[in-house]
C-alpha cells in the first residue's frame, strides 16, 4: 500500500506532450542505446510525513532541483533497467519488470530511501509505455528501454538521509547496448582498481557505483577493450562481474558464475540465465572462481565458452580478455554455441515468439 492513501484511490494524472515534442531516431537502425526518450515520463513524489503522492505523467522534460539536494551532495539515488517488446502479432510484453522494482527495494533500503509500493508503479509503468507505444521499435533486436529512477530531493547539508524524494521513470527506444552486437567482446581484467568491497553497497543499482568505474573504463576503451571485467577487492584474485553484466564460464561439463556475496549486482538476466540452464539439465555453479582457474582452464581446453548477461546487452559472447599483460583468446574468439542458445531463447521469450514457462513475459498490449 502507499503510505497515507489507498493505491486504489491513488489516480495518476496524465498531461500529453504538444505532437514532434522529442526528436525521434531516423529509423531503427540508427538508434544507438540511451540516445533518445519518448515524450513523456512518470513521476511521483515522496515525503516522510505523507508517504507518496502527486502520481503523474507529464511531458519529458528537466526536473528542478535545490542547489542543497541531498542527491547532489551525498549521493543518495538508486535507478533500475527494464525493456518493453514489440513481438509475435504485434503485441507488446514486458519482462520481469516487476523483479526490477522489487530489486529498486532493495537498493532503496541500503541506501535509507523509502519503498516503492511495486504494483502501482507496475501499473504506472503500462500507462507511460501505452501511452508512447508509437515509440517502441519494430527492428529485431531493438526494445524500449525503461529507467526507473529515485533521487533525494530535500534541501540540506549534511550527511543524514532525507525526508524528501522524487520518483521518476524515462523510457526510451534502444538499439544494441555494444557497438559489436551479439558479438565476442574484449574484456580488461583490472588488477589496479576494483569496483565494490564486501560491506559495502556494490549489491545495489546506484550511480556511485558506476562513478567508481568509470576511470578504469575509460583505460581501458582508450586501449581497445570493450569492458573492465572486476577482480575481488581483498585479494584480487577472483571474478566478479564486468562493468554492465554479470560473468558465465562454461567449463567442461559445469556452467559458472560467481556467487552473491554483497559485492556484484543480483542481475535479472543472471538469474533468467541460472533458472534456464537448471531447466535444461546443465551443471549449474553459483561459487568462486579465480582467474587462475580460468587461465588453467583455458590451457587444458577445459574453459569452452564465457559471456556476460545484462538487461541492456542480454548476453554478451566474450571473445578474449587481457589479464597482467597477457590476452588470452575464448572460443577462438567465436561466439560459442550455449552462448547463442540463451541468446536466442531469451529474446524468443521476450519478444513472445517462444514459450514463457517461467511466467515472465507480461504482453500490455
Amino acid at each position: 500500500m502507499i503510505e497515507g492513501e489507498g493505491e486504489s484511490e491513488m489516480e495518476i494524472k496524465i498531461t500529453k506532450a504538444p505532437e514532434g515534442h522529442m526528436p525521434r531516431p531516423e529509423s531503427d537502425d540508427k538508434l544507438g542505446f540511451g540516445k533518445y526518450f519518448t515524450d513523456h515520463m512518470f513521476m511521483m513524489n515522496y515525503h516522510s510525513d505523507k508517504g507518496w503522492y502527486d502520481p503523474r505523467i507529464v511531458p519529458y522534460g528537466p526536473i528542478e532541483l535545490d542547489p542543497a539536494a541531498v542527491v547532489l551532495h551525498y549521493g543518495q539515488q538508486v535507478f533500475e533497467g527494464a525493456k518493453a517488446y514489440r513481438g509475435k502479432d504485434g503485441g507488446i510484453y514486458l519482462f520481469r519488470t516487476e523483479n526490477n522494482l522489487e530489486r529498486l527495494n532493495r537498493s532503496t533500503a541500503r541506501l535509507c530511501m523509502p519503498q516503492v509500493p511495486v504494483d502501482f508503479f507496475l501499473e504506472a509503468h503500462k500507462k507511460l509505455i501505452l501511452l508512447d507505444k508509437d515509440w517502441i521499435p519494430h527492428k529485431e533486436g531493438c526494445s524500449l528501454y525503461i529507467r526507473p529512477t529515485m533521487i533525494a530531493t530535500e534541501a540540506f547539508l549534511g550527511v543524514k538521509p532525507a525526508k524528501e524524494y522524487l520518483f521518476y521513470t524515462i523510457i526510451g527506444p534502444v538499439g544494441a547496448y555494444y557497438p559489436e552486437g551479439f558479438k565476442p567482446t574484449k574484456m580488461f581484467v583490472s588488477t589496479e582498481h576494483v569496483r565494490a568491497v564486501r560491506g559495502g553497497v556494490g549489491e545495489t543499482k546506484t550511480g556511485g557505483n558506476y562513478a567508481a568505474s568509470l576511470f578504469a573504463a575509460e583505460a581501458a576503451t582508450k586501449k581497445g577493450f570493450t569492458q573492465v571485467l572486476w577482480l575481488d577487492a581483498i585479494e584480487k584474485k577472483y571474478v566478479e562481474e564486468v562493468g554492465t553484466s554479470n560473468i558465465f564460464f562454461l567449463f567442461e561439463d559445469e556452467l559458472a558464475t560467481p556467487p552473491l556475496g554483497g559485492t556484484i549486482l543480483p542481475g535479472i538476466t543472471r538469474d533468467s540465465v541460472l533458472e534456464l540452464a537448471r531447466k535444461w539439465g546443465l551443471k549449474v555453479s553459483e561459487r568462486p572462481i579465480s582467474m587462475d582457474e580460468v587461465i588453467e582452464a583455458l590451457a587444458t581446453g577445459t574453459l569452452k565458452e564465457v559471456f556476460g548477461t545484462g538487461t541492456a546487452a542480454v548476453i554478451s559472447p566474450v571473445g578474449s580478455f587481457s589479464y597482467m599483460g597477457k590476452e588470452y583468446v575464448v572460443a577462438g574468439g567465436r561466439t560459442g554455441e550455449l552462448s547463442k542458445k540463451f541468446y536466442d531463447t531469451l529474446t524468443g521469450i521476450q519478444y513472445g515468439e517462444l514459450e514463457d514457462p517461467f511466467g515472465w513475459v507480461h504482453r500490455i498490449g
